[in-house]
């Protein structure tokens, strides 16, 4: 829980209680620096940056830069900027009624400066708490410069203000940041004119609007995030923006399969049923997130718009959600997903993928179905010595066929198993122990594993798939 404010409520009781402010750079150095001290994550629940992106934010925290970071979709670029927050104080003093949160002891816009000259240390003041101070705007093509940096308010001058005053002024939400974090997400789309008014803010951490001379010394750390690919197809930073960002830090995709299944089983949130256990077993887990891989390698897919992670978790919780379906309909105790259920995925796969030219040549169905058959040929390649199928593939060479189907009673596949020799036993080992559920579950891996290494025959007819000799 966060705690409570301080006490002070005027700018003399900050002095009295020996309360000073710090610029935002120092303030974000001093706390970032703590935190290595004491070894404290920066950025908890963000996996496999720590040899990359990580150190190249802290580099720029510490030159007190302001930050770009560049990567396809999916990479967490939005947490990292939001995870900034964390190295703020937990709580600020402003000059009560300032609209761009002015210190009590710099204050910078006219109407905070009036208002200490004139009450001194009886100025009263408002505390903010750290998530106040963040302000995050999607950049879109309508985004005007009165959007981000302010304009003349019409009211105001109606009021009597005149237009050479500073109080005429309605902020935008850059000077409303001050003494805070400020990001624009996908940077490329925002229009070049509006662009060209950041200048001044990255530079000379000022501003102006229309023709009027304001200088409004402003304490805000920019932060913006981009496709690289955007600098040529929807949009582009123009070369004195991106200049003016002193840190460029490119993330990536998870190195390994391991990392991105790290990744989707700490954010998934499955589907439960009263009464119904689910288990995924391992080859499954690897599977989804082989899938992806197999996606980002593709030569039908578009890698320059990415494949996300949020693919492998979407995928991830879909399989679960297909098996609970049949727990239900069957009365089984068990959820566990087998190879049959992956033909599911197709709707939570499609929508995360954008296709080549090549790839809108021939159905979307097919590619994902081509997808995780070799996702399954990998991972079954890597936990199935064939040597010991050996009297699996025997069997089959007699005569034995095997029927499966998503809709399939888990009983049913156990039924005749040890008439052929090897089955059950590699079933149980892949499964970690005898539930049918989860052999039926090991029975599917294991055939279609056979049949895309050439081992067995496979034929699908109205829902069903039947595996025969080669």
């Amino acid at each position: 829980m966060p705690t409570p404010p301080p006490t002070a409520r005027t700018l003399g009781d900050l002095r009295a209680a020996g309360i000073s402010t710090r610029r935002l750079r120092e303030e974000m150095r001093a706390n970032l620096l703590a935190r290595l001290r004491t070894g404290e994550k920066l950025f908890p629940g963000i996996l496999g940056y720590d040899e990359s992106v990580i150190p190249a934010v802290e580099n720029a925290l510490l030159c007190g830069h302001d930050l770009i970071f560049l990567g396809e979709r999916g990479q967490a670029k939005s947490r990292l900027i939001r995870a900034l927050v964390g190295l703020l104080d937990e709580w600020i003093p402003a000059v009560e009624g300032s609209e761009i949160a002015d210190d009590p002891f710099a204050p910078v816009s006219a109407y905070a400066r009036a208002l200490v000259a004139e009450r001194g240390d009886a100025t009263p003041i408002v505390w903010i708490q750290r998530e106040e101070r963040y302000t995050e705007k999607l950049a879109t093509p309508d985004v005007s410069i009165a959007d981000l940096i302010g304009d003349v308010d019409p009211v105001k001058v109606a009021r009597g203000a005149t237009l050479a005053d500073e109080l005429t002024l309605h902020f935008g939400l850059l000077p409303r940041t001050h003494r805070g974090i400020f990001c624009i997400n996908e940077l490329p789309d925002l229009p070049e004119k509006v662009q060209v008014g950041l200048f001044n803010v990255l530079e000379e951490r000022d501003f102006q609007v229309k023709g009027y001379r304001v200088r409004l010394p402003l304490d805000v750390l920019v932060v913006a995030s981009a496709n690289p690919e955007d600098y040529t197809s929807r949009g582009r930073i123009i070369t004195p923006l991106k200049d003016r960002y002193a840190a460029q830090i490119r993330t990536h995709y998870p190195a390994t399969r391991e990392l991105e299944l790290a990744i989707v089983l700490q954010e998934v949130e499955l589907p439960a049923a009263d009464g119904i256990s689910v288990h995924v077993p391992r080859f499954m887990q690897e599977i989804v997130a082989e899938i992806t891989l197999q996606a980002r390698k593709s030569p039908d897919v578009s890698q320059s718009s990415g494949v996300s992670v949020r693919t492998s978790i979407a995928n991830y919780e879909t399989l679960v959600a297909n098996a609970l379906r049949r727990a239900i309909r069957l009365r089984e105790g068990e959820a566990v997903p087998r190879i049959s259920d992956l033909p599911a995925l197709e709707p939570s796969t499609l929508g995360k993928l954008e296709l080549e030219y090549a790839g809108k040549e021939r159905p979307e169905s097919e590619l994902v179905t081509e997808l995780w058959r070799r996702a399954v040929k990998v991972v079954f390649d890597e936990h199935v010595p064939l040597e010991g199928m050996a009297g699996v593939i025997e069997s089959f060479r007699q005569g034995w066929k095997v029927e499966v189907a998503a809709d399939i009673a888990a009983g049913e596949y156990l039924e005749g198993l040890d008439e052929i020799p090897g089955l059950r036993d590699g079933a149980a080992r892949l499964a970690g122990g005898e539930e049918p559920a989860r052999v039926a579950s090991a029975i599917e891996f294991l055939l279609e594993g056979l049949h895309l290494s050439n081992h067995l025959n496979k034929t699908v007819r109205e829902g069903r798939t039947l595996f025969a000799r080669a």
